[in-house]
């Protein structure tokens, strides 16, 4: 069995401003299962990157263990990649952009693979503000082990088992948002408008991006009792209001809703259109967020949309003063400091 997408395509298909169509920027047929959310999110990565006219070999990709690990085999084939180990993506993520800073990195997880075995690794990575979009596909359950619950399994939700889970639930927005990250957003696999604005923006972002996505597990989580099932999330999501990505030098023009609109010019020059309908979230306001998901939380609702955004971020480069030019394109003269600056360091040792 082949899992190869064909290659044949409608030679009248919409090009970006670099000439590619959607399907460059696709991966290989997903072997997931038919209906699972984390195969929307792809198609979101793979529809935002085409419409930024992104270069596919200037993005890398970074996994770790699970279901949503294996989501980067399905979107953007022709860029860099790399499996990791289960919790261990932001070690080779913060490696590797150390090593060389032109290129985007995107991470993508899961709920196990972040706030349980991984959730050391994600806290460091969200403190330090590394330049990243960190999506995670969060189902509530060990989907490729037979649906255990996860440690963003709210409590009293039951999955296919039918054992309602005893334990209170990681809020992986409210983390991130305690540790220090600069932008912080949550979004559903079912909703795409909402969804490929925010992908846009964190990768415009300067920073630790979050986007934590519910993705329902249509196997062992899309119950009438589960608080990740597609209908749970519909009837509960209480959006922050509406989010309009804006590219350098591009107008483009949509109705919204009354509300209180604000415009946040990205590090790159587009522009971020917020259509607030939440007049009690101040999203530039760390406290004011924190605040915000634990009032949806504890009101049974999930906040979705921008949460938190730092205008001012400086991220682990700048703080770093790392090298402007990749490590791979230094050569011996940049690398060694000469004598003189060894007997300085030897004298200051003395």
């Amino acid at each position: 069995m082949s899992y190869q997408l064909p290659k044949f395509r409608h030679p009248e298909l919409p090009v970006n401003d670099l000439g590619y169509t959607k399907a460059d920027y696709e991966g290989s047929i997903s072997t997931l299962c038919a209906g699972c959310g984390h195969d929307s999110i792809s198609g979101a990565i793979v529809r935002a990157c085409h419409e930024l006219s992104i270069e596919p070999h200037k993005i890398a990709k970074l996994s770790g263990i699970g279901c949503s690990s294996k989501s980067p085999t399905y979107f953007l084939g022709h860029s860099h990649g790399f499996n990791s180990v289960h919790g261990r993506m932001p070690s080779v993520v913060t490696g590797a952009a150390l090593a060389n800073r032109e290129l985007l990195y995107l991470g993508v997880s899961g709920d196990g693979d972040t706030a349980s075995i991984g959730m050391g690794q994600f806290a460091h990575i969200a403190r330090r503000n590394l330049n990243m979009v960190y999506i995670v596909m969060n189902n509530g359950c060990y989907g490729l082990t037979k649906g255990q619950d996860s440690a963003t399994a709210d409590e009293g939700s039951a999955s296919k088992k039918g054992d309602p889970n005893p334990w209170d639930s990681i809020d992986l927005c409210a983390t991130a948002l305690q540790m220090g990250a600069t932008f912080v957003a949550r979004s559903f696999s079912g909703d795409k408008e909402q969804l490929v604005p925010l992908i846009k923006a964190a990768i415009a972002h300067r920073g630790f991006a979050l986007i934590d996505v519910i993705s329902p597990c249509v196997t062992f989580n899309n119950n009438a009792e589960s608080t990740k099932s597609y209908d749970f999330v519909r009837e509960h999501a209480e959006a922050t209001g509406t989010v309009d990505f804006v590219p350098m030098h591009k107008e483009i023009t949509t109705q919204y809703e009354a509300g209180v609109a604000h415009e946040v010019t990205m590090h790159d020059g587009s522009s971020l259109r917020l259509y607030k309908s939440d007049e009690s979230l101040n999203p530039f306001d760390r406290s004011s967020a924190i605040v915000s998901l634990e009032e949806h939380r504890g009101s049974g609702n999930i906040l979705t949309g921008l949460i938190y955004l730092d205008e001012d971020s400086r991220d682990l480069h700048d703080i770093m003063q790392t090298s402007q030019r990749p490590l791979n394109q230094l050569d011996e003269t940049d690398l060694c400091p000469g004598n003189k600056m060894l007997q300085n360091i030897n004298a200051s040792l003395r």
